[in-house]
């Protein structure tokens, strides 16, 4: 730049300092980085720059062998906790099957009464009086039917009398009227919960 160019209030100010002359600062740069970047200090910025590289590529292949290590992991994990949950499932199947249906004819009686037909609530209705019939037979009570039977009971030896007769009742209702007597599911869910009650009175299931 020419001196004679220079306002002569910013030659020796802040703003006329030759720091802000391009010209000035292009040619002291030029200067250094020819100073710094010698054929030396290239190499020596491309061995770092290599150990970097080297460094960052180990770390991502350690994390990438660490992920498929945990992920290898958690999948053992995972098949190791179904395999339990369905041991677990297993066993309470069982005990539940040894318990509810130690009587296989009252687990028939449970699958009539959920099904979504009506019939069937009458059926385990039936099923569940014939096996009240065979009950009382086993316990010695006389009679050629079942309300012959509950005649000759009392509350002494059959706490549950007065239920039996309602329940039998419902059976015959269903037996004279057939398809003309009507069963809820609700109703029928009551009926064999009364039957449940007496055969667990007498260990029947």
């Amino acid at each position: 730049m020419n001196p004679s160019n220079v306002n002569p209030f910013l030659e020796n100010s802040f703003l006329g300092s030759k720091f802000f002359n391009p010209e000035y600062l292009f040619t002291h740069l030029s200067e250094f980085l020819g100073y710094v970047l010698t054929e030396k200090t290239l190499n020596v910025f491309y061995i770092l720059f290599s150990i970097f590289a080297i460094f960052f590529f180990t770390i991502i292949i350690y994390t990438t062998i660490r992920m498929f290590e945990i992920r290898a992991k958690e999948h053992k994990h995972l098949h190791y906790e179904i395999v339990k949950f369905a041991q677990n499932q297993a066993l309470k199947k069982e005990k539940s099957q040894e318990t509810v249906f130690k009587n296989e004819r009252w687990k028939k009686v449970l699958d009539y009464l959920f099904s979504t037909n009506e019939n069937d609530w009458k059926l385990a209705i039936l099923e569940a009086d014939l096996m009240l019939f065979d009950l009382l037979t086993q316990l010695g009570f006389k009679g050629e039917n079942l309300g012959d039977k509950l005649k000759g009971a009392d509350r002494d030896n059959f706490h549950s009398l007065s239920f039996a007769w309602e329940v039998h009742n419902i059976r015959n209702k269903i037996a004279h009227e057939g398809l003309s007597f009507k069963v809820s599911l609700h109703e029928a869910k009551r009926v064999i919960a009364i039957y449940e009650q007496i055969f667990l009175e007498f260990g029947y299931i």
